[in-house]
């Protein structure tokens, strides 16, 4: 069986390649959530300095790693990097299963970030390798889908697998092995050159001014709905209701972002230049229902209606970092797209902790009520720039995708 790219075909297990490679993308830190709260019976003489490291040191390394996986991927290696970074995530999560003592997880889980770092841009940064125009954002939608559902699967099978054992929940880092198994098709079917029509060819270099938007616009919509999965268990103990709805509503979130990734296409042509505008929109009602309705099926409502805004914003983002670059830079450009949403995550909960110093507010509510108001205003601006590259849909674009 053949797949159209838009430049050629390509086989079905090249594609499978590229998807699997997607799903291992979503891995990083999954198994660590199930056991935060036992994590000082697991390890009774860890100090608190080496807890914090365990946490935050593999998501700090995997930033600067995405910028240099992006910048070796210009010298045309990207099976060689992706292959070095696979066997290290998945020799990571081998190695984790076995670990006795917090020093020796620690170190293992650098090295993870490190193989993480290497794979994540690259998860992407195939599919623009492969494909284009239409094909291309079609491909981005369903790799956005197939990470975000692998999310919600693996973060469902962590936390059962922690009940039994925690060093069980480790098992879900050794799924790059398929990948790896799968490399192969990709080494028998190099890609082809990007089409003359292509937006790629008319840049010499990566247009700047373009990317730092695209980069401060991930990170914002990221930082915007993280409160979701960082501050939903606070709400959900503050409304009263069981600690297991807060579970739910995270599952939810991340299956609304995988849904429009489905439809991209059908999304994009509809809606057009106002793309963006109304998923900005469906992010910040959605944040403010959260934040000042108090029935759970409300609430639900708010979460799946921030996540569908979300989903087909983050897509659309990682298309528009490849048009701005030429093929042999997209990658790279996408690797500093993608170390936002990293970033994002770090720094997240230490921005909320300063909004709340500044404005005084230590109510639950106020996380969601504030980012929902900050994205309402980046709507308004977008309202009035729908025909600008970054907030909206210009035609170049539109034409081609």
């Amino acid at each position: 069986m053949k797949i159209n790219t838009g430049k050629g075909t390509i086989s079905l297990q090249a594609l499978l390649a590229i998807w699997s490679i997607s799903a291992v993308a979503s891995l990083p830190g999954l198994a660590i959530s199930p056991i935060l709260g036992d994590l000082t019976k697991i390890f009774p003489k860890a100090t608190e300095l080496e807890l914090q490291m365990l946490t935050s040191l593999p998501s700090l390394l995997i930033i600067p790693f995405v910028l240099v996986a992006g910048k070796l991927s210009e010298g045309k290696q990207q099976l060689e990097i992706l292959f070095w970074g696979l066997l290290i995530f998945f020799l990571s999560g081998v190695a984790c299963l076995f670990a006795k003592s917090i020093f020796w997880l620690i170190l293992i889980s650098c090295l993870l970030g490190i193989g993480a770092g290497m794979v994540i841009p690259l998860s992407t940064g195939l599919v623009v390798e492969y494909f284009t125009g239409d094909w291309r954002v079609r491909q981005l939608g369903y790799s956005s889908a197939i990470n975000n559902l692998a999310l919600v699967l693996a973060t469902a099978l962590t936390g059962y697998l922690a009940e039994v054992n925690w060093h069980l929940p480790f098992l879900v880092y050794t799924l790059p092995g398929i990948s790896l198994l799968l490399l192969g098709a990709l080494r028998h079917q190099p890609s082809l050159p990007e089409p003359k029509e292509s937006l790629q060819l008319q840049y010499s270099a990566i247009d700047r001014k373009k990317l730092v938007g695209l980069m401060l616009f991930y990170f914002f919509i990221t930082y915007a709905v993280l409160v979701i999965t960082y501050d939903i268990s606070f709400l959900v103990e503050h409304h009263h209701m069981k600690s297991s709805f807060s579970g739910v509503i995270i599952a939810l979130f991340f299956l609304a972002i995988m849904l429009p990734g489905l439809f991209l296409n059908r999304i994009i042509h509809a809606l057009q230049s106002k793309t963006n505008l109304l998923s900005l929109i469906l992010t910040a009602v959605g944040l403010i229902m959260v934040g000042y309705l108090h029935q759970p099926w409300l609430m639900v409502v708010g979460v799946l209606l921030a996540g569908l805004g979300y989903g087909v914003m983050q897509p659309i983002i990682y298309d528009k970092a490849a048009t701005i670059a030429p093929p042999r830079s997209a990658t790279l450009a996408l690797s500093f797209v993608m170390a936002m949403n990293y970033l994002a995550v770090m720094v997240c909960p230490f921005i909320l902790s300063l909004a709340r110093e500044v404005f005084h507010m230590q109510s639950e509510l106020f996380p969601f009520r504030m980012n929902g108001a900050l994205v309402l205003c980046v709507a308004v601006v977008a309202c009035c720039r729908r025909g600008a590259f970054v907030l909206g849909l210009d035609e170049r674009y539109f034409t081609e995708s």
